[in-house]
């Protein structure tokens, strides 16, 4: 019976990642408006405040949503990045304003897809 309590109380330690533990966030939530302009994005692991390298980006979605006009969207392009766990990407910013930017990846290790969205400010 005491063996018993002790491997409850040690499991009781194990914690496990979710993919609510990954946030991620705009390395500056201000761009130019245009074309072509470059934008980052950081995946931080939540628990710990490290950046996540090596996340693999396979959706996108750049919208108006924030200035009530989320059909009006724009194709958002990859582009490369040298720091660990900042992903860069290129869009055209036709319109000043806000723009929300949704994105879905998978971290090695995590069995859930971590969806995430920001919210970018492009001025002229």
């Amino acid at each position: 019976m005491l063996l018993a309590g002790i491997l409850v109380a040690g499991s009781a330690t194990v914690s496990l990642a979710s993919s609510r533990d990954y946030e991620f966030q705009p390395v500056s939530p201000n761009v130019k408006q245009g074309q072509g302009s470059l934008f980052l994005v950081r995946l931080v692991d939540k628990r710990t405040g490290k950046p996540v390298p090596d996340a693999v980006i396979f959706t996108t979605r750049m919208d108006m949503a924030p200035e009530g006009m989320e059909m009006m969207t724009t194709p958002v392009e990859t582009s490369s990045s040298t720091e660990p766990g900042v992903y860069a990407f290129k869009t055209d910013f036709t319109m000043a304003g806000g723009w929300r930017f949704k994105l879905a990846a998978k971290v090695q290790g995590e069995p859930d897809t971590v969806q995430g969205e920001i919210v970018l400010k492009a001025t002229p």
